[in-house]
C-alpha cells in the first residue's frame, strides 16, 4: 500500500497519538502526601452506577456532617439545602426519594433545563420531576446502608462532576476516552427507514446527534469509527459518518503492556427491546475497535468480576457497569436502590477480602444526574464543553484517606487522569491532561485501612421493578 494510502487510513489515529504525546509533556507527577511513597496501588477498579446526583446519594447523610461536606447548602456547611427556590417562584423542601427509583427525564435538554445557565433552579421544568418536584429529593441514610459505611469510613468527594449534561450513553463513552468527540452524548435511536439493532452502539444501526466544528447539528451514528481496522466498512459505522476516531484508556493501557477489562454485558439480550438487560450500558459496543476488534475479549459479564476479584485476578484496570442478572442493581430510574446497594456489598466485599485488596483502589460513581436535583453549578471542562451536575463519588482503598473528603473541583476525567499518572500513561486530551486526579484522597504512606463490613437489606415489601421506565431511552 502507498504512504498516502497509509495516511488516509491512519491518519486520526497518528494525529491523536501526537497530541497525546504532546500533552503527556505537560503532566506532573501526583502531588501532595501521596507521592510521599511510590504508588502501591497496582489495581483500579471504577464501579459505574446509574442516575443520581450528589444532593440524592449524599445530601441528607452530610446534613449531619457539614464538615465533610464543605459545598453544603447552609452557612455552616452541610448537604442537601433546606429549602430550593426554583425559577418558578416556587420554594421547594426536599423530600425523601422512594425506593424504587421514580422517573425522571435526563436527557441532554432534561439536563440544561434542570441546570438553567448554573442557577440550579429548573428541575420544575424537567419531565417527571412536575408537579410534585419528586425529583428535588434524597435518600436518607439508612436506606443505603453500604454506601454510608463507605462514606463514613474512606474518602469521597465533594466536588466531582459528571463530564457533560448527557445521558447514559455518554458519560459511558466518556468513562474511557475523556471526550464525547462532538457527539452531544445523548442516547441513540433508531434511524428513519433502518432496522434497529441490539443496544447503543456500533451494532446498534442507531443514530445520535453530533455537532460539527461549524455548521447545523446532525444525526450520525452512534458509533467511535476506527478506520484502520482492515475490511471494516465506515469504519464499523452502518453508514458514512463524520465521527473520528478516538483512543481509549484500553489503549494506553494495551501500549504499555498493561491489562484491563470492561465488565458489563458482552452479548445483546434475547431481544433488541430487552434493554433491562443492560447491554446498552455496555461500554465496548460504542467503539468499533473495541467491538469489532480482538479488544472484544476483554469484555466480560458483570457477574464475573465477584468471582475475578475473589480470585485475585483483578486487570490494572476494571470498569464495571451493571448488566446481564446485575442489571436490575444498576439503581436506574424504575429499579430499586436497595437492590443496588446490596449489589455495591457484593461488589466490595470481593474485593476488601480479596488477596489484591492491598494494591487496588476502587472508584464508586454514577454516570448522570438521573436527573435528581444539585445545588452545585458545573463550571466548563478545560476544553470549553460543559459540565452536568455533580455525581457522588465515593473512594475505597487501604490509601484512601480515613473519613476524608476531597474539595478539589474535578470531573470522570479525574479518575483517568490517576490511572494515567499511576501508570505513566500519557493523556487521552485536554480534558483528563488537565484534571485533578484526586491526589489529596489518598495517603501512600499511611497505615493500611481494613475493611468494612457490609450487609443485605430486604427490598420494601409489594414492591415492583418498573421495566417499562427502566427500558426507557433516556
Amino acid at each position: 500500500m502507498s504512504f498516502h494510502g497509509l495516511w488516509s487510513r491512519n491518519r486520526a489515529r497518528v494525529i491523536a497519538l501526537l497530541a497525546a504525546a504532546l500533552l503527556g509533556l505537560l503532566t506532573l507527577p501526583i502531588a501532595g502526601a501521596a507521592s510521599a511513597r511510590p504508588s502501591p496501588i497496582q489495581h483500579v477498579v471504577v464501579l459505574y452506577l446509574e442516575n443520581h446526583s450528589f444532593d440524592n446519594v449524599l445530601g441528607f447523610w452530610c446534613d449531619a456532617r457539614p464538615g465533610r461536606c464543605p459545598l453544603g447548602g447552609k452557612p455552616s456547611g452541610g448537604g442537601m439545602p433546606s429549602s430550593v427556590r426554583l425559577s418558578s417562584g416556587a420554594v421547594v423542601r426536599p423530600g425523601v426519594t422512594p425506593d424504587l427509583v421514580p422517573g425522571v427525564d435526563h436527557s441532554v435538554r432534561g439536563q440544561q433545563l434542570a441546570i438553567d445557565g448554573g442557577k440550579m433552579d429548573g428541575w420544575w421544568q424537567v419531565s417527571g420531576c412536575a408537579p410534585s418536584t419528586r425529583c428535588i429529593s434524597g435518600y436518607r441514610p439508612g436506606r443505603i446502608p453500604n454506601v454510608i459505611a463507605l462514606a463514613n469510613s474512606f474518602a469521597i468527594s465533594d466536588n466531582t462532576f459528571s463530564m457533560a449534561d448527557s445521558p447514559s450513553w455518554g458519560g459511558h463513552l466518556y468513562a474511557v476516552a475523556a471526550s464525547l468527540g462532538r457527539f452531544t452524548g445523548d442516547n441513540p435511536v433508531p434511524a428513519r427507514g433502518v432496522t434497529p439493532g441490539p443496544g447503543w452502539g456500533c451494532n446498534s444501526d442507531k443514530v445520535t446527534p453530533w455537532v460539527p466544528v461549524s455548521g447545523v447539528t446532525r444525526m450520525v451514528p452512534s458509533c467511535v469509527p476506527d478506520y484502520s481496522v482492515p475490511g471494516l466498512k465506515n469504519g464499523g459505522a452502518f453508514r458514512p459518518t463524520p465521527a473520528s476516531y478516538m483512543p481509549t484508556i484500553m489503549d494506553r493501557l494495551r501500549a504499555n503492556g498493561l491489562s484491563w477489562q470492561i465488565y458489563g454485558q458482552p452479548t445483546p439480550p434475547g431481544t433488541a427491546a430487552d434493554l433491562s438487560r443492560g447491554y446498552i450500558w455496555d461500554i465496548c459496543p460504542t467503539f468499533a475497535e473495541c467491538l469489532d476488534t480482538r479488544q472484544a475479549t476483554h469484555n466480560l459479564p458483570a457477574p464475573m468480576f465477584i468471582n475475578n476479584a475473589r480470585a485475585g485476578k483483578l486487570a490494572t484496570f476494571s470498569i464495571v457497569t451493571p448488566g446481564g442478572t446485575d442489571a436490575v442493581d444498576s439503581q436506574h430510574n424504575g429499579f430499586s436502590m436497595a437492590a443496588g446497594d446490596n449489589w455495591i456489598g457484593q461488589v466490595v466485599s470481593a474485593i476488601m477480602n480479596g488477596p489484591e485488596w492491598k494494591s487496588t483502589a476502587l472508584f464508586i460513581t454514577w454516570d448522570d444526574c438521573g436527573c435528581f436535583y444539585d445545588h452545585v453549578p458545573p463550571a466548563p471542562n478545560p476544553d470549553g464543553t460543559a459540565r452536568g451536575p455533580r455525581s457522588p463519588l465515593i473512594i475505597v482503598s487501604p490509601f484512601a484517606r480515613h473519613r476524608f473528603t476531597d474539595q478539589k473541583a474535578t470531573t470522570f476525567a479525574g479518575i483517568l487522569a490517576f490511572v494515567e499518572k499511576n501508570f505513566g500513561l500519557s493523556p487521552l486530551g485536554a480534558d483528563d491532561a488537565q484534571a485533578y486526579p484526586f491526589a489529596n484522597a489518598f495517603n501512600f504512606a499511611q497505615a493500611p485501612l481494613g475493611p468494612v463490613p457490609m450487609v443485605t437489606s430486604p427490598i420494601p415489601p409489594g414492591e415492583r421493578i418498573d421495566l417499562k421506565q427502566a427500558n426507557q431511552d433516556t
